[in-house]
Parts: structure tokens; sequence; C-alpha cells
């Protein structure tokens, strides 16, 4: 039996605008030559499960990749969730400068994009894949929409008829959207001497089911001397990826990218709240437009930052208003997947604990939501078991959670009972007399204002 070689196959492909990326064959010499590799590494087979079915699979078939049946592989597809995290621990990547040019997440990406060509986009996915056709019908019938999620035949016809978990805790829907608030309120000319500006991805879920995240990270930008611009956006494109519909993510990402390189070419720094939607500007949508865009996207890629690593800098630059009034005391954080793979630190950590009297304790893992993985009748199960240890983490008698992913609150919500606060929200809140019960007390020591709050279970 011939060895099968660790670098790449003449059928390498990342890039849905390369013909080769959509060629079957191609894609199976990379199945085999990715998987090989893996199932000799096991580097990451505690991530999520579809390490574990990568090896379980190759070991029933004497250790040859050659031999995975296709429903074998299908699993391995599916059980992917999409973290990116193995991509982080891989020592095989393009950005080690790796010959391999290992690429899992994309890989596997590649594989459901083909599958959903062949097959067509399921009306599941359709309908996961658009939050923003979802979003503009369910505001207008908010409460109608809100009640129907709840109602136990409405949900058993939703896992009938779409396959959406009939158990799984839905988004709820707003009445008054982020777009709609943020066009009421009146300009601001708040700015500092250095005038800063910055444009806000405000995200769909923000703008559609919790506007709330937006307005406080409008406050505390404001409060901070930044002025705020939020120009015409549509979704990031990942539930579509999740899906396979690549071309429609393609032309989200287009979008975007035209509306928001005018900012960009004026020197101004795009802040995405939800930190899947940071890492799609950041990450990938220089692999998604067309080459006539791809300048354009990598300079988006560079400008983008998550909100809290932006106030970060103002912190480290000095300028960060450490006026806080009340102080949330202990804070359960959890760091989402996305967040953790665009290795930034632990920057929403980093801001809460400028905050006077405020005790950060830092929850590592993945809750199980995934985007819209979770959400599956297949999977919703899977997902609670994968979570099991974030949700144990983040309870604690006078504990406040948080954390900067609005699906992963809603998983810890279902499983723990509390809501998780977004960071920016716990900002927002210390700012006011009466965000929390108890006031800050001044702090003598001068270095207060760079950051006086104490960290428990610190990442190494």
């Amino acid at each position: 039996m011939s060895n099968i070689r660790a670098s790449p196959t003449s059928g390498l492909s990342y890039d849905p605008g390369d013909r080769k990326y959509w060629d079957g064959a191609a894609l199976d010499g990379e199945i085999e030559r990715v998987f090989d590799v893996c199932h000799g590494c096991r580097l990451c087979f505690n991530l999520c499960p579809s390490f574990p079915s990568l090896f379980d699979a190759v070991d029933r078939n004497d250790g040859d990749v050659r031999k995975l049946s296709a429903r074998e592989v299908e699993k391995v597809v599916d059980d992917c969730y999409q973290c990116k995290l193995c991509y982080v621990k891989c020592p095989y990547t393009a950005d080690d400068a790796h010959e391999f040019d290992l690429d899992f997440p994309r890989l596997l990406q590649r594989y459901t994009a083909q599958r959903a060509k062949r097959q067509g986009v399921g009306m599941r996915e359709k309908i996961l894949g658009n939050p923003v056709a979802l979003g503009k019908i369910a505001t207008k019938v908010a409460q109608l929409a809100n009640t129907a999620n709840k109602a136990k035949f409405h949900r058993v016809m939703m896992e009938t008829m779409l396959g959406i978990h009939r158990d799984k805790a839905l988004p709820e829907f707003a009445e008054e959207t982020f777009e709609q608030w943020l066009s009421k309120r009146p300009r601001t000319n708040t700015v500092t001497d250095g005038g800063r500006e910055v444009v806000l991805f405000h995200t769909c879920f923000v703008n559609f089911n919790n506007p709330e995240i937006g307005r406080d990270t409008v406050e505390v930008l404001e409060r901070n001397g930044v002025r705020v611009h939020s120009p015409k956006q549509t979704c990031c494109g990942m539930p579509a990826l999740d899906g396979g519909d690549v071309e429609f993510a393609r032309k989200q990402a287009r979008a975007n990218v035209e509306s928001l390189r005018v900012h960009v070419e004026a020197g101004h720094t795009v802040l995405a709240i939800n930190p899947t939607c940071s890492y799609m500007l950041k990450k990938e949508y220089a692999n998604l437009v067309d080459r006539d865009l791809q300048e354009d996207a990598r300079k988006l890629a560079a400008a983008t930052m998550d909100t809290n690593e932006y106030l970060f800098t103002l912190k480290k630059a000095g300028t960060f208003d450490c006026g806080f009034k009340s102080t949330p005391e202990h804070v359960a954080y959890h760091v989402p997947c996305h967040l953790r793979a665009q290795n930034i630190g632990f920057r929403s950590r980093d801001m809460m604990k400028t905050i006077p009297g405020a005790e950060i304790r830092l929850v590592e893992g993945c809750c199980g939501h995934d985007g819209t993985w979770a959400m599956k009748k297949e999977n919703f199960a899977t997902s609670m078991e994968i979570g099991k240890r974030v949700f144990n983490e983040m309870q604690g008698e006078g504990c406040l959670t948080a954390t900067d992913c609005p699906l992963a609150a809603i998983q810890i919500e279902q499983a723990t009972g509390t809501k998780p606060l977004h960071p920016i929200q716990i900002l927002a809140r210390a700012y006011r007399d009466e965000g929390f019960e108890v006031a800050v007390t001044p702090d003598p020591d001068p270095e207060a204002a760079t950051g006086p709050g104490t960290v428990i279970g610190d990442a190494k």
C-alpha cells in the first residue's frame, strides 16, 4: 500500500472563486491527504466531535483513510461546527508558514459547499442562513413571533417541517431594531481632540434580536470620546456558509465590503460586536469576494477589530475613561470560540477588570451552540453535552455571567437559567450609578485607572 503524501495535492483550494474549488476529484484528494495527516497527529482530539469521528473511522479501516465510506466522511464533516480552534492549534497551517498548508475547517466547508451545490440548499439552511430576511419579517410582528417560538405545537411543527429542534431556545425578536433606534437618535458631536471615529458593524443579531447591546456599545464608545458611524450592512455570511450556501455568503461579503470600504479608506476602524462577525471580516472575506474586491477586503480585515480589542488600545494609550460608579463584583466570563480563534488575547476580560472591585473568572471551552449547528434536530442534544463543562463553570452564587457571543448567551441561559450580559454591557452599567448594586469605592492607587480589577483563573 503506497503512502499518502502530506504535501498539498494539485487539488488544494480554499477559494470559492477558483474553479478547482468545485472539482469533486480534487476535493477527494485533499480529504485523503488532510485526514491522513490529522489521523497521524491527533493534536486536536479533544476540540470537537469531528476529530473523534475521524480517528474512529480511520482506525476501523486499518488506518487507511482511502477506505473510508462516503457516510463516514460525511459524519466527520457534519460533526464539525466551524469553531476554528483546530486551525489555531494546528502546527501545519499557512499562518505557520508550513508546507502542508492545512486548513481543516475550510476543507470541510468546501465539502459542505460541494454537497449543497449537488443536492441544493435545504429549506432549513436557507432560513437559518438568512437572518436578515427572517429578522425583517419577525420584528414587524415581534410579540407574535416570540410567542409562537415558545408554543409547543408551533415548535413541534418547526421540528417536523424544518428540522429545528423543538426544545432549542431561540433568539427573541425586538420590536424596535437597533437601526431604527439609531435613525431616531440625534447625531452626537462628541469626539476627542484626536478625532477618533469608528464604524460599528452592529451585526444582524444585535439589530433584530438584542438592540440593547448596540445601544450600550454606542454609550461606552461615546463616553470615551469616539464618534460612531453605522452604515448600511447585511449579515456577515457565516450562517450561509454553515448551510453550504457559498454563493449567498459571497454576495453578502461583497455587499459589506462595498459599503465599508469608503470608511476604511477614510481611516476609520471597523468594530464588530459579535466575534463571529469580526472573524468573518478579518479572516474570510478576502477568500469570499471576487478578485476585483480582494484588496479592499484585505484592507477591511486590517481595519477590523473586536469592540473590546479597540477599547484596550484606548486603555493602553491612557485615554480610556475609568470613571466607573458601580461594580459587578464577581463575573464569570465565557470566551467564545471565534474570539479565541482571532488570537487577540482576552481583551473583554481585560476591559472588565478596569472596573474597581471587579473579579473576573475566565471560563474557556465551547458552549456547544456554534452558529446554527445547535438549532438543528440532529445536533441539539449533543450541543448541550458539549457545553456541560462551561455551564457548570458559569454558575456560582452571587456571580454575574458574561460572554461576547449572543448565541452562546442563549445556550448558557437555557442550561443555567441565568442570562449572560455582553462585556460591553458590563462596562456600560458600571458607568451608571444604578448599574450595579455595589457602588465603586475610590481607589487611592494612581495606577487604578489602568486596571485595578482582579483576575481569577487566568489563562496561561
